[in-house]
């Protein structure tokens, strides 16, 4: 299953991501964790020693010229439109325990929407990660819409929209969900992150209309010790039972469209 997680800059979709990941890992599965936000975080929440030493994909020019044909600074050359990248997270990934970590990067705002080398060989890695029985694609997508419009939602069985309670992050979230169900996403969930109440999340559920929330997950002081010591995030007992709820709507969808 390949879940997309979105939502508004510093809502907490890295964090979410990450503990997904520590989760559905325990329970098993294979892993691949995507960061394809160019504020690239995952790493770091993930406990990876010196993250700041990862050379993301969109650096590897040497990779992406083998497979694309050329990279943007090969000015007028030809390349491929659909590059091998299906053995990509296995090479590259770095390896946490069973799960394989990709760094996507950032392509420089002038060429972000092209149709260049990197961004050609990004996309098609995005929307052509597969998944085996027993896999899971997790992917930290960059923050607000702009990205929805290139593609990257493609092929994503399930998107989890991260929300919290403010104005801005219930608006972003009403203007992603109404994008991802126009790019025909199969299921579209919503999270309520930093909740200070249960009327709190009352008032977040009610102002985001049609968007089916899934869980709600408290303030936790672990996770902001972790972040603050550099530590790799620790699902404890209380955000257990949240991501519980996040999981167990996750497989009972997947089991349903197994069924159809």
């Amino acid at each position: 299953m390949k879940i997309a997680i979105t939502g508004k800059g510093g809502v907490g979709k890295t964090t979410l991501t990450a503990l997904l990941a520590k989760t559905y890992e325990e329970e098993g599965y294979k892993v691949y964790a995507i960061d394809a936000d160019p504020d690239a975080n995952l790493a770091s929440v993930l406990g990876v020693p010196e993250p700041d030493g990862i050379v993301p994909i969109v650096e590897m020019k040497e990779l992406i010229k083998e497979r694309v044909g050329s990279t943007s600074e090969d000015i007028g050359s030809y390349f491929t439109m659909n590059p091998r990248v299906d053995d990509i997270p296995e090479k590259y990934g770095i390896r946490i325990g069973d799960i394989r970590l990709l760094v996507l990067g950032h392509i420089p705002k002038a060429r972000g929407g092209c149709a260049c080398p990197e961004n050609i060989f990004l996309r098609e890695l995005v929307s052509h990660a597969l998944t085996q029985k027993g896999e899971i694609v997790l992917i930290d997508m960059e923050a607000g819409i702009e990205h929805l419009g290139r593609g990257t939602a493609q092929g994503v069985d399930v998107m989890i929209i991260v929300v919290e309670p403010s104005r801005q992050s219930i608006e972003t979230s009403k203007r992603i969900f109404k994008l991802a169900r126009e790019l025909g996403v199969p299921k579209i969930v919503g999270v309520v992150n930093r909740v200070a109440s249960p009327d709190e999340n009352t008032l977040v559920q009610n102002a985001l209309e049609n968007i089916p929330l899934i869980a709600s997950i408290s303030n936790d002081d672990d996770i902001r010790t972790n972040s603050i010591n550099n530590q790799s995030i620790v699902v404890n007992d209380t955000m257990k039972l949240s991501i519980a709820e996040i999981t167990g709507e996750l497989k009972a969808f997947s089991a349903s469209e197994t069924e159809i």
